[in-house]
């Protein structure tokens, strides 16, 4: 071949500028893309200037049960949930590494963890609307930041679990493999930890967004006192025809729903669980699926995949800064616990925590309520508590299997994901107008048929994470188990069972809690005047909520709050230690 001359170089460096001159005009496909941006941002202005109007404005707080007012509730409601997305993330990407990396900030914050997740929604509502409408004495805003702060605590728990989980069992082999290379412990959480928590935690948020949209409802709708604002949306657009018996507009309700959630779908979740397929452990030979729509879009454009490229860059420049903390590792967290100082630090805080109790007991409690409500709270809690036993040994029969089945097969994973995503989302109160004209009709005990609403929010959080734990499952290990014939009940008992306990632990944990939390809207059913009752813990604090009675809806959280902790350190949290020493991958 001949070598090109000098005349030809001087050519080529002329031409070379207009060439990439061109290369930097958009393309098609970078005006598409910027449409649809376009699009989000115009949405979010639209909504703002209604985030601060007075809240006895005309409509400020009016909901109509008109279809083509549902557009718009569609968007506000889905501001309001990615809002406190965004919040959920940041919750997890501080508080889940520093329970992780400090055994003894672990030994409180999990615990507390577990307190705040059984929390009921209502619960949250009840002690900090009255914070947030200080904020913004008269305005909508004060209620709009109650409504997400009341949506991110049904996102963040299970975000933040779903980190840990992955934290506490990184590989060893990883965990050497960065301490060879000298990794400080900023650099080694975003290149190891990170990483390797990305296929769990993109599944872990999908299925916090759906829980955001099974309490939408309460959280759109807020109670202090005996007064009671609306929040525009879609879900008091579901309570006001609820309220009005109005079945063709529960109708279109669904309908707005499922195109909410196909378009984030499509847009944001599917193309974030093709991209978390590069983090994965190990690639198993011909699980790798076809990228969707979207990221070809983006891989297409000009003025995206530059800017992106640069964004890449510079959060590279800031995860490879050699900064030191004095948080150790998992592995550190691992080793032999200081028996004497553990003691001293969980007197300190269980000495707090006892006067703080005290505190509120004397002060709110003690004066309102006496031994016999304390007798009956109890007593609700353990009915409440048969059926969460109940419903998630129910769900992991099901579950399990369905979740490994999907989580071995990736293709089958995309298929599958915007309608599971659906299942999770609808909220349990869409179905009381069947579930309450069936009892009343065929006269039904309540206790037993309003119980199957408390799971229909809460057997995602088992199948979400069974997937992501199988998705994550070695490919060497599957070869080895077919290599020895290995099937059957002995694959499930030697191979798949032990890979994925970790991640089933994680959903039992979080699925655990979130019945306690669904208990509130599924043990009270209400279809017009047609209202229903369970016997049980939640219903006991909707009832409070209602009437506005502070002291027992303060009795109802604690006793909800004692009985999950007590439930998750009995059980769950011991098989949690038992997955992360035993079946972690060495």
């Amino acid at each position: 071949m001949a070598r090109p001359s000098p005349g030809d170089a001087r050519m080529s460096s002329t031409v070379h500028p207009v060439l990439a001159y061109g290369r930097r005009l958009p393309n098609p496909w970078d005006i598409a893309a910027l449409l649809a941006v376009f699009a989000v941002i115009t949405g979010i202005v639209h909504v703002t200037p209604e985030t601060f109007r007075p809240l006895d404005a005309p409509g400020a707080l009016s909901v109509s049960l008109d279809p083509w007012r549902l557009p718009d509730y569609a968007l506000r409601t889905t501001l309001r949930m990615f809002a406190a997305l965004a919040a959920s993330l940041l919750f997890t990407f501080t508080y889940a590494p520093l329970a992780a990396k400090s055994r003894r900030a672990g030994l409180v914050m999990i615990p507390l963890l577990d307190v705040l997740q059984s929390v009921p929604i209502l619960g949250f509502l009840s002690f900090t609307t009255v914070f947030f409408m200080g904020l913004f004495p008269g305005r909508v805003a004060g209620l709009e930041l109650a409504a997400i702060f009341a949506i991110f605590t049904s996102q963040a728990w299970n975000m933040a679990f779903s980190l840990y989980q992955a934290l506490t069992t990184v590989p060893r082999d990883l965990e050497e493999a960065s301490r060879s290379f000298r990794l400080t412990g900023w650099q080694r959480f975003w290149r190891l930890d990170v990483p390797f928590a990305v296929p769990g935690l993109v599944w872990n948020t999908m299925l916090s967004m759906s829980g955001g949209w099974f309490f939408v409802v309460a959280s759109e709708a807020i109670t202090l006192g005996d007064k009671t604002w609306q929040l525009p949306g879609i879900g008091s657009y579901v309570a006001e025809a609820l309220d009005k018996r109005d079945l063709a507009a529960v109708g279109w309700a669904i309908l707005a729903m499922l195109v909410v959630i196909v378009l984030y779908d499509q847009l944001l979740f599917r193309p974030l669980v093709a991209w978390s397929a590069r983090f994965r452990f190990e690639v198993i030979a011909g699980a790798v699926a076809e990228d969707p729509w979207v990221l070809k879009l983006l891989r297409r454009t000009a003025w995206l995949r530059q800017g992106a490229a640069a964004l890449g860059d510079a959060f590279g420049t800031i995860t490879r800064l050699p900064i030191r903390w004095p948080l150790r590792p998992p592995t550190a967290a691992r080793g032999a616990p200081t028996r004497g100082g553990d003691a001293v630090f969980l007197a300190i805080v269980a000495a707090v925590t006892l006067a703080a109790a005290w505190r509120v007991i004397g002060y709110v409690v003690a004066s309102h309520i006496g031994w016999a409500d304390l007798g009956q709270a109890v007593a609700l809690g353990f009915a409440t508590l048969a059926r969460v036993v109940v419903l998630i040994a129910l769900a992991s029969l099901i579950w399990v299997p369905a979740g490994v089945w999907i989580g071995l097969r990736p293709a089958w994973a995309r298929r599958i994901q915007v309608v599971a995503q659906f299942l999770a989302a609808f909220p349990a109160n869409l179905l009381f107008p069947i579930f309450v004209v069936a009892i009343v009709r065929w006269r039904l005990n309540p206790d037993i048929w309003l119980t199957p609403l408390m799971i229909l929010g809460t057997q995602w959080y088992i199948l979400f994470n069974v997937v992501a734990g199988a998705s994550a499952f070695p490919g060497d290990l599957q070869d080895v188990a077919r290599n020895f014939r290995v099937r059957g009940w002995l694959w499930w008992r030697r191979v798949i069972l032990p890979g994925i306990f970790p991640y089933f632990v994680t959903g039992a944990i979080t699925a655990s809690g979130g019945s306690w939390n669904a208990a509130i809207v599924s043990e009270v059913a209400t279809w017009g005047d047609d209202k229903l009752s369970a016997h049980g813990l939640g219903a006991y604090i909707a009832h409070a909520t209602d009437a506005g009675d502070f002291p027992r809806i303060v009795l109802g959280v604690a006793v909800m709050s004692v009985f999950v902790l007590t439930f998750n350190r009995a059980l769950w949290r011991p098989l949690y230690a038992y997955a992360t020493r035993r079946l972690t991958l060495d």
